[in-house]
């Protein structure tokens, strides 16, 4: 059976000529984090693009990121996997990577290269980041978050014989293995349908740690509220039978 392999990724960018790292951004009334983390992720000098997805914000989110550095798409209908999908559509043509993360200044974008060096190396097709494996700031995931990620965990490693730790936005994938997943969902079971279809498809897999902190601005809309937490529950919950389920 498939499994991951786990080990702390030294930086180092060997190989990085070879590739085209688009980084996808959804972001939804962010507009206080999102300049400081397109800056935070054009620093790291590996992505030839950034896309930020302005996903039905009220505030000047697109208008900051933009001001950035980053390219903005605009999705006007909410919802995260639909956020995501819109901005896979967007990457340039010569684009060979796509990382994922959050807009809210959460994800540690300085440890870029621990999600992108296996996929350089031509050893693996697909590295996420787990955040309960690395260093978390204090407040920086509830309970419901850690358990999540864990309990998921299991179940697809009953399913697939696939041992992830967390259900991370921290991510990398080939382009190419991405666009042949099949990607259906339009909330936030997008991240969970990823880790099922690249476990399913047989695609070699790397988790690794990542540092995890406060969001840096704005309110969340899943951890929040009781309301945004059941919301996204729910939504994962269906999409671990769905996809399970062959569908």
């Amino acid at each position: 059976m498939l499994g991951i392999t786990h080990f702390d990724l030294a930086a180092g960018m060997n190989n990085q000529h070879q590739h085209f790292v688009s980084v996808v951004i959804p972001a939804m009334n962010e507009e206080e984090p999102i300049a400081d983390v397109v800056r935070e992720v054009l620093a790291t000098g590996i992505p030839r693009e950034v896309i930020v997805v302005d996903n039905a914000s009220k505030d000047r989110t697109a208008e900051r990121a933009a001001a950035a550095g980053a390219r903005v798409v605009s999705e006007p209908v909410p919802g995260y996997g639909r956020a995501c999908a819109s901005g896979v559509r967007s990457v340039s043509p010569e684009c060979t990577v796509i990382v994922f993360l959050d807009g809210d200044g959460s994800d540690v974008a300085a440890l870029m290269s621990r999600i992108v060096q296996p996929i350089f190396d031509g050893q693996q097709d697909f590295v996420i980041g787990s955040r309960t494996r690395g260093e978390r700031e204090r407040g920086s995931m509830n309970f419901q978050q850690v358990f999540s990620g864990r309990a998921a965990g299991v179940l697809l490693k009953l399913l697939y014989g696939v041992s992830y730790t967390d259900m991370s936005p921290f991510r990398a994938i080939r382009r190419e293995a991405l666009e042949r997943l099949g990607m259906k969902e339009q909330t936030y079971g997008w991240n969970l349908e990823m880790q099922m279809r690249v476990a399913r498809a047989g695609l070699r897999i790397l988790e690794v740690p990542v540092n995890h902190r406060c969001r840096t601005g704005g309110e969340s809309k899943v951890s929040g509220t009781l309301r945004g937490t059941f919301v996204a529950g729910t939504r994962i919950i269906a999409t671990l039978f769905r996809v399970a389920a062959g569908r």
